[in-house]
């Protein structure tokens, strides 16, 4: 009986053995399959890092920068080896290709929706002119720094870029049209493909890479935007210099954080790490000591258009005569050091400082649209500079400036960085835009700009705009005969609009979009830039020998026309001896005289 419960016992034994061998073994199997899927993708992902990811720039011993095609190639393979690294497609360009948008998250997130609450953003853009590239290969090698570990991965921000913003211009690549540039030796050229210089088309965007840059912008929306160039005009010691958005128009909060700590801290971590560095020399056809001035962004240029949504702006400008290594290398220098500078000092300050800024220009009861050198406010800089002078030119026999560079100086030179409004306007509650104006609409829909519709046929009490002088300029820029010294008379009156037509409140976050863009003594306002050029033709008009009898009718019932005339002919004697003139007069004082001529077509509603 023994033996039999024993045999039993073995049985059940056994059968359990096997049972936990099976399992054993499928788990094992498991594990095997798991461990070869790994080995394989792990030696995939190792084959994708053994890429060679030293640049054209390097392997060239700093004397050439890549194609557009091989900058692409570029961040492709550094977003197929890297985790930290993404590379998306956003928009067209005039040249057909797409915008290409890099990120570099060491978080590995690349939804901004999610990034922006956590994280400081950093949007790099460059080769807007693909000549003045320093900046694409800069970048190139920074990215790939951050993801490899050579530079130590911020925790705190995110750097977005543009690899090359002139596509067109990148593909037109060339050796000789940048005639006082030092390197490299081949490069692109400075219009795009429709030959538009893309820094001053921001505002108007009439290419496709502006319309793409704003998606890409409103998709990021920046904290702070770096905009990579190289500078012409005087000679001087200085690698590098900056071109901060102006602190004063930056405005509020904004502008005294970007004035008084954010490019102080800058100029100071780049000193630590032995680049000197000074403002952007805004002079041509003198010597730097008698002083120069700030240059003034306004929409049109890049970091004048990001200022529009409170972003802190700033141009690096590499001195073109310096060696094309010693360029590049500076740009590196100085996005690392502002990099650096986000994360330890300034991250947990930017995103309240701008949103103050926006609150500060929103309550205010004006908005400055046109500004003038402050002329009793300057800043002395201990400029290092080369000793230049005048001397008559083998070439033309007239006098011509001659820089030594073997007689470096340093001198106290006054730098005017301080500008104050020339112009401002009362700040409306909301703008009443007509539908049929599409072209203005299409833009404020780009840029994200918050819009409602009458449901019906509505009659609303509205400031009304007549364009009462301006001026034009004789020769084309980018495309368009622009105004300037726009001045503009106000009436109030009640005006019917149709369903459809939109209501545009500024209490938005694109308040500063939409006052510089339809105020129109803006500076780079939607009609100094051409959009509404339609109204300042006249469209109907009168035969003279009909509107003699029809004028006297007039006349006849309406006795202040006739002291009107009457004191014109007596005061002014040219239109006295001239009868069209006087025709004329009195057609736009009767009732047939057309409300659209000269009447600006975004009406306003005023708090």
């Amino acid at each position: 009986m023994l033996m039999i419960i024993l045999k039993k016992q073995h049985l059940i034994f056994l059968t359990k053995f096997d049972k936990s061998k099976s399992i054993f073994m499928k788990k094992l199997s498991y594990l095997f399959i798991f461990l070869l899927f790994f080995a394989c993708t792990s030696e995939q992902k190792n084959a994708k890092s053994d890429i060679d990811f030293t640049t054209q720039f390097e392997k060239s011993g700093g004397t050439q920068t890549p194609t557009y095609p091989e900058v692409i190639a570029y961040y492709e393979n550094l977003a197929d080896s890297y985790d930290q690294i993404h590379l998306e497609t956003i928009g067209k360009t005039d040249a057909g290709e797409p915008l290409h948008l890099a990120t570099y998250n060491s978080d590995e997130n690349f939804d901004f929706d999610a990034i922006r609450k956590e994280k400081t953003i950093l949007l790099v853009n460059n080769g807007i002119h693909p000549g003045e590239s320093d900046g694409i290969d800069a970048t190139m090698m920074l990215f790939r720094d951050l993801a490899n570990g050579t530079k130590k991965a911020p925790k705190n921000v995110v750097i977005a870029t543009i690899p090359v913003y002139n596509v067109g211009g990148s593909l037109n690549r060339n050796s000789d049209t940048r005639a006082n540039q030092n390197g490299p030796e081949a490069y692109g050229f400075r219009g795009n493909a429709q030959n538009y210089d893309l820094n001053r088309d921001f505002i108007k965007s009439d290419t496709r890479n502006a319309k793409a840059f704003a998606e890409i912008f409103h998709k990021v929306q920046p904290d702070v935007f770096v905009d990579n160039h190289v500078s012409n005009g005087a000679d001087y010691q200085y690698t590098l210099t900056h071109l901060f958005t102006q602190h004063n128009k930056l405005g509020h909060e904004a502008g005294t954080f970007l004035h008084e700590t954010m490019m102080p801290d800058l100029e100071e971590t780049l000193q630590e790490n032995n680049w000197d560095i000074t403002p952007y020399v805004n002079v041509f056809g003198r010597t730097p000591e008698a002083g120069f001035s700030q240059f003034m962004d306004s929409p049109r240029y890049s970091t004048g258009y990001t200022t529009l949504f409170n972003t802190l702006g700033l141009m690096v400008e590499t001195h073109m005569l310096k060696p094309y290594k010693q360029r590049v290398e500076g740009t590196y220098a100085l996005m690392d050091a502002l990099i650096q500078n986000i994360e330890t000092k300034h991250h947990a300050n930017i995103k309240s400082i701008r949103a103050k800024t926006h609150t500060s220009f929103v309550n205010a009861k004006t908005y400055p649209v046109q500004w003038e050198l402050n002329k009793s406010k300057k800043t002395v800089l201990k400029f290092k500079g080369f000793e230049g002078n005048f001397i008559k030119s083998d070439v033309t026999g007239q006098q011509r400036l001659k820089y030594d560079d073997t007689k470096p100086f340093t001198k106290e030179v006054n730098y005017s960085n301080y500008f104050k409004p020339k112009k401002e306007v009362v700040i409306p509650k909301a703008y009443v835009i007509p539908k049929g104006w599409h072209p203005v609409i299409e833009l404020l829909k780009l840029n994200k700009v918050e819009m409602s519709q009458l449901k019906k046929d509505t009659i609303i009490r509205v400031e009304t705009y007549h364009i009462k002088n301006y001026k034009t300029y004789k020769n084309p820029f980018e495309g368009h005969y622009t105004h300037y010294n726009t001045e503009v008379k106000k009436t109030q009156q009640k005006i019917g609009f149709t369903q459809g037509d939109f209501i545009v409140y500024t209490n938005q976050i694109a308040f500063r979009y939409l006052l510089e863009t339809l105020e129109p003594e803006a500076v780079d306002s939607f009609f100094n830039w051409n959009f509404f050029d339609t109204i300042l033709q006249q469209k109907e008009g009168f035969s003279a020998y009909v509107f003699e009898d029809e004028i006297q009718k007039i006349l006849n019932v309406n006795q202040r026309l006739r002291e009107e005339l009457a004191e014109k002919q007596a005061t002014d004697t040219t239109f006295a001896n001239s009868a069209s003139k006087q025709l004329r007069w009195l057609y736009k004082q009767s009732n047939h005289y057309e409300e659209a001529h000269l009447r600006y077509p975004i009406f306003r509603i005023l708090r």
